[in-house]
This record gives structure tokens, C-alpha cells and sequence, in this order.
């Protein structure tokens, strides 16, 4: 029996290795700092106290024999020499079919009061890197019941999309239109650092029944520390891979981008780090391309991942570190305009600063047409806007303004619609062809289309 003891554990090769803990020496701000721990970035650790709960942190950063620590859940009841234990977690979490309908923490603990999750598939919270040549390419076009995007800044399936805007200008208004009229087997939403009472707002309000049976909530509100929210996003995301991996066409919607991105400044500059752009660290810009890549389409041809990001711009400024680093890594942007909110036109989209970069792949050339045409008469008529308004504009100086001057009422009230209102792409297309030519026929289906410069020379001629 010796003998096969010793058989074994040569065979195993087994060397337990100590744990070791640390000590807590001092707390500024977010900052924790312990001495003793010997475990690697990333780590969790509980801080413990023998009268209270311990509390839960991670390791965010070290200097010689100096381990730097963020709390999870606050930093109640921390004193001088509290022991710091390292925490053994296996970095996975339980994700299936009955998350559906459900609302969740960044831990994926459940909100909703509906009890505890019965699911029993259990995945790895951190996700490989899909190889680029093998990701499915964007040739679908994408429905998102809104006229004005449909017809002008069509989206695809697997395209990666930012709403761009201030505070109060609609961006959480118009992100409810697209999550309740999207087709879509999954929907995750995460609401990252908003207000807490947009949680229930936003699901009573923008889903309806049939929709929250397909519907995943992550919620951490702006009174959860940085650490949670910056998890929250990465668990939404998480969650939208695997049903994506699995076949499923799912729509996520992160509300918002800046809020994960200010989690990570508070992270990174109380780790010690210096900032550099407009008091943004370094390493907090490098994390937005890490989250992003994340979504689009995979390798998985039955399954799609749309993400639809907002962004919010500090004082309308499209300059931002956050957004300027965002526009250049997503596939297009809508920007909303505070000035056109203020004149009660909704949605607020501002056409001409807004892109979608994969409109040219998922629409046929007719309609590529018509999109750039229309494009053409709101830019003429910026131009003459001043003009106009002091009333110095002569007809007959430039044909492309007049007609634009002409068809100025009918655009407006193209590009406006109700909250509660549905517009089909075919019908978005069909009314922009109508504007255009005064057509009624119905346009062809949607169909990869020809190059953006042959649609540009058939807009010209047309």
C-alpha cells in the first residue's frame, strides 16, 4: 500500500503550495493598501473583521511588498491590521436559458425579487479573443423600427454602434424605441452608472411582456462602487457572447460606455496610476477597445451580436477623450443634436454628423441612392439656414438649395417620429423613396450593395 502511495504522488507530481495573507496597513480614498500578499492582478481577496462581515476586494495594482486593493461592496468597518485572506474564485458564473426574463447584479445575483436562478450550465466569465478571419462578415440588414436610421444610417447584424450625446438630449429614449422594435431571440441590456430609478423605469416602460421573456437585465447604478460597474459591463457583454456562440441573433445595449469608462478612472488613478488625457489614464482608454471587440458577430454563421453603446459627450463635445476613442473603434455613430431636442424634434438625430460604416454591405443600390440624395438636401440646406433666416436667401443661385429650401417641411417630418410609432425598414425605405421622387411604389428588398461610389455617381445623375 506504501509502495502505491508513492506511486501516485510521484505520478501527480503534487507540490501544495502555502496560501499566503497580508495585512491591512492603510486606506486613502478607494485605495487599500496591504502588505504580506504574494497573488496577481486580478485577485480577489476578502478583508476580514471578527465582528462584521468581511469584505470582499481585488487587487488592482502593487509596488515592492505593497499590494493595492478595491473594495466590492464599500469599505465599511476596515481598521489599521485586518487580515487580508486571498480568495479562491474560479472565475465562472452560471449562464443559461433561465436568465431569460430575469434582472441582475454585476455578480449576477438576482434584483428582481423573483428568487434564486435555476440555471445550471455554468460558463467562464472571461472570454478568448475571436480570431478577425474568422469572424462572419456584416450582409444583413438590421430593422430597428426607427424611420430615420433605417432609411439613412442603416445598421447590420453584428455592426457595433454608438449614440453619441449629452445629458437630457434623448439618448435613453431612443435606445427604449430600439430595444422594444428590434427583432432579436435575446436582448441584454446593461445599465452601467445611470440613475437607479431608470432601471425599473426603462424595463416598465420599454419592454413589454413578450419582450422581457427574452430579455436580460445587468443593472449597477451609479451608487455601486467603480469595481462593480466596470464587472457589469463585463458580465453583460459575457452573457451576449455566449448566446451569440450558441446560435442565437441577440442585441445588446449598454447605457452607458462613459460610465463604464469613468468606473475605470476611478480604478486606474486610485491604483496610483497618472492621468493623461483630460485626467483619463492610459490604461482606461486601451479598455474600451478590449470591451468593444467583444461584440459583433463571431464564428458561430447562425448567430449575431449587435451592440448598440451610448456614449455621453461632456457639454455636447464630440471631442471627448471617450467618445473621440469610441467613434475611431465602432463600426458608425448617431449622434443626437441638443439644439434640434430643443425645438421638440424627436428623435433628435443629427443625419449629417452620424454615420453607419457598414451601410454600403446591407443595402441594394437603389436605396444607397436615395440615402445619399436625401443627405445632399440637408446639407444644402444647413448651408442656406442663415440665410434664410434674415431673410437675404435668393432662388435660382443654386438648383440643389432650392429644391432642398423647397422640400425642407416634407424632410422634417420624414426624420420625426413618435415614441410609441413602428416604422419597418420596408416602409422606412418606401417613404424615403416617396420624398425623393414622389414615387409610390415599393422599393426592392434589401441586398449587399455595389460600392458607395456607384451609388454616389447614380444619386448625381438620378
Amino acid at each position: 500500500m506504501l509502495e502505491q502511495l508513492h506511486t501516485a504522488a510521484e505520478q501527480f507530481n503534487y507540490r501544495p503550495e502555502p496560501k499566503s495573507t497580508g495585512r491591512l496597513t492603510r486606506v486613502v480614498g478607494l485605495t487599500i493598501e496591504a502588505v504580506g500578499l504574494r497573488v496577481a492582478v486580478g485577485s480577489r481577496c476578502l478583508i476580514e473583521h471578527p465582528e462584521h462581515s468581511p469584505v470582499e476586494a481585488e487587487v488592482v495594482g502593487f509596488c515592492e511588498d505593497k499590494a493595492y486593493l478595491v473594495a466590492l461592496c464599500g469599505q465599511q468597518h476596515l481598521y489599521p491590521g485586518s487580515r487580508v485572506r486571498p480568495l479562491e474564485h474560479s472565475g465562472k458564473f452560471r449562464c443559461d436559458d433561465a436568465l431569460l426574463g430575469r434582472v441582475v447584479d454585476a455578480l449576477a445575483d438576482p434584483l428582481d425579487g423573483l428568487g434564486e436562478l435555476s440555471t445550471e450550465r455554468v460558463i467562464k466569465f472571461a472570454s478568448s479573443p475571436v480570431n478577425p478571419m474568422q469572424r462572419q462578415l456584416i450582409c444583413e440588414p438590421l430593422d430597428v423600427g426607427v424611420r430615420s436610421i433605417n432609411a439613412l444610417l442603416t445598421l447590420g447584424r453584428g455592426q457595433r454602434i454608438g449614440l453619441f450625446a449629452g445629458s437630457g438630449v434623448g439618448k435613453s429614449t431612443l435606445l427604449g424605441m430600439i430595444s422594444r422594435y428590434t427583432s432579436a431571440d435575446v436582448v441584454v441590456v446593461g445599465l452601467i452608472g445611470e440613475r437607479g430609478r431608470e432601471v425599473r423605469e426603462f424595463i416598465d416602460q420599454n419592454m413589454r411582456e413578450e419582450m422581457r421573456q427574452k430579455a436580460i437585465v445587468v443593472a449597477s447604478p451609479a451608487d455601486d462602487t467603480a469595481l462593480k460597474r466596470v464587472r457589469a459591463a463585463n458580465l453583460a457583454t459575457r452573457i451576449a457572447e455566449d448566446f451569440r456562440d450558441r446560435g442565437k441573433h441577440v442585441l445588446l445595449l449598454m447605457d452607458s460606455l462613459s460610465r463604464f469608462a469613468q468606473a475605470h478612472r476611478e480604478i486606474a488613478l486610485a491604483a496610483g496610476e497618472p492621468p493623461a488625457t483630460r485626467g483619463y489614464p492610459a490604461s482606461v482608454l486601451a479598455k474600451l477597445p478590449a470591451l468593444v471587440e467583444r461584440a459583433g458577430n463571431g464564428v458561430n454563421p447562425e448567430g449575431s451580436l449587435t451592440a448598440i453603446y451610448t456614449v455621453l459627450t461632456d457639454g455636447d463635445e464630440l471631442q471627448d477623450p471617450v467618445a473621440d476613442a469610441s467613434r475611431a473603434i465602432l463600426d458608425g455613430h448617431i449622434v443626437l443634436s441638443r439644439s434640434l431636442a430643443d425645438a421638440g424634434h424627436f428623435p433628435a438625430i443629427d443625419v449629417g454628423a452620424s454615420i453607419s460604416r457598414v451601410m454600403t454591405s446591407v443595402v441594394n443600390e437603389q436605396h444607397g441612392a436615395l440615402a445619399i440624395r436625401c443627405k445632399q438636401w440637408l446639407a444644402a440646406y444647413e448651408e442656406v439656414r442663415d440665410l434664410l433666416s434674415i431673410g437675404a436667401y435668393r432662388e435660382g443661385s443654386d438648383e440643389l438649395s432650392d429644391t432642398a429650401v423647397k422640400k425642407w417641411p416634407q424632410i422634417r417630418q420624414f426624420l420625426q417620429q413618435n415614441v410609441t410609432e413602428r416604422c419597418p425598414i420596408e416602409e422606412s425605405v418606401s417613404a424615403l423613396q416617396q420624398l425623393i421622387s414622389g414615387a409610390s411604389s415599393a422599393p426592392q428588398e434589401a441586398s449587399p450593395s455595389v460600392p458607395q461610389s456607384q451609388a454616389l455617381s447614380v444619386a448625381e445623375n438620378g
